[in-house]
């Protein structure tokens, strides 16, 4: 099974390439010019974007093919109070840039939508917000000329005190999206409220696929094993085969024995490797994004851990600096 690693939205091995450079709206409003104060949150905008240009070169060197953006790339994008404004046109070109340099080296592109964009929501305030952030998203993955193998992956939500409900709520309005915006989602299962094997129902009943997080699936299991869900898991992703797109994971460890839920600076290797191990003999490939707090040093870690299980015969094989090939 070939695995590609890859990590999220930040370096801490380049200097000054932050690609989340941001205003306040309380800073804005300050502003005795508006158009002024529209033009500096473009300007802000397009260094985030070169930045951006700046971390995919980075990745074409460290081999890395799986990368997820920040959602900050245009400050104050969807703030309300400046609906009448709208950065994309000027922002066409640049965006443009990322989308061919991503084609051209065959960089996997994602975005994670902040945790209140959320569709199992009873409040209309709070689901026209959710909308409006993901048409937001899906908007830059069309400016950048991406086909729908760039998505955007979000929880369920809460559950509002009744889950059921709150699952049937997620469906009802999952279902009333434009299809632009609903073919480029996913579903992660979460570390509290929805386990793996629920959202991989909802999943199934939304036919839409399920990014399988296994930090989360540790602490909120369910009481429900990750081998066992696995085959579903894969199938949600059927419609992508063609496009030789595969299943994706999410990757983390504990931050410590009294916060489980919390994200280490690192990987742990060991029980991630198992589970790779448990699904290759089914499994043709699949991506794993890294999400710990040293982001790209994180996976630099993981594949030394990688080429030492490979030097003691565990079944893995290193094919470059960001992905191996792992035995059943």
């Amino acid at each position: 099974m070939r695995v590609r690693f890859g990590f999220v939205a930040m370096s801490v091995q380049l200097e000054n390439a932050s690609p989340s450079r941001t205003m306040t709206m309380a800073n804005f409003a300050k502003l005795a010019d508006r158009e002024a104060g529209l033009r500096r949150l473009e300007t802000l905008a397009e260094e985030n974007i070169r930045n951006t240009l700046r971390l995919l070169k980075h990745c074409r060197y460290m081999g890395v093919k799986v990368y997820r953006m920040t959602s900050k790339l245009i400050p104050l994008a969807t703030h309300e109070d400046l609906a009448d404004w709208s950065p994309y046109e000027k922002l066409a070109p640049s965006f443009a840039e990322i989308g061919s340099f991503a084609r051209e080296h065959g960089i996997r592109l994602s975005f994670h939508p902040d945790h209140f964009t959320v569709l199992s929501t009873p409040r209309e305030e709070v689901l026209r917000k959710s909308v409006k952030d993901l048409e937001h998203h899906v908007r830059i993955l069309e400016c950048m000329g991406l086909d729908e193998r760039a998505l955007c992956n979000i929880h369920v939500g809460g559950s509002y005190g009744n889950k059921e409900e709150a699952g049937q709520r997620f469906l009802r309005n999952f279902g009333s999206l434009d299809e632009r915006i609903g073919r480029r989602l996913t579903l992660e299962n979460d570390d509290k409220t929805f386990t793996a094997a629920e959202t991989l129902a909802i999943c199934e009943a939304a036919g839409t696929p399920m990014v399988l997080d296994l930090h989360h699936h540790a602490v909120n299991s369910g009481g429900e094993s990750a081998e066992v869900l696995w085959p579903r898991i894969a199938r949600t992703w059927e419609r992508f085969e063609p496009l030789g797109l595969p299943p994706k994971l999410h990757a983390s460890s504990p931050k410590s024995a009294t916060d489980p839920r919390g994200h280490a600076d690192y990987v742990e290797s060991g029980p991630l490797l198992a589970f790779l191990r448990s699904i290759a003999g089914s499994t043709p490939a699949v991506d794993v994004m890294i999400e710990a707090k040293q982001k790209d040093l994180a996976l630099v870690k993981l594949m030394e851990d990688m080429k030492a299980a490979a030097a003691d015969g565990e079944g893995v094989r290193i094919v470059d600096g960001a992905s191996i090939e792992v035995e059943g």
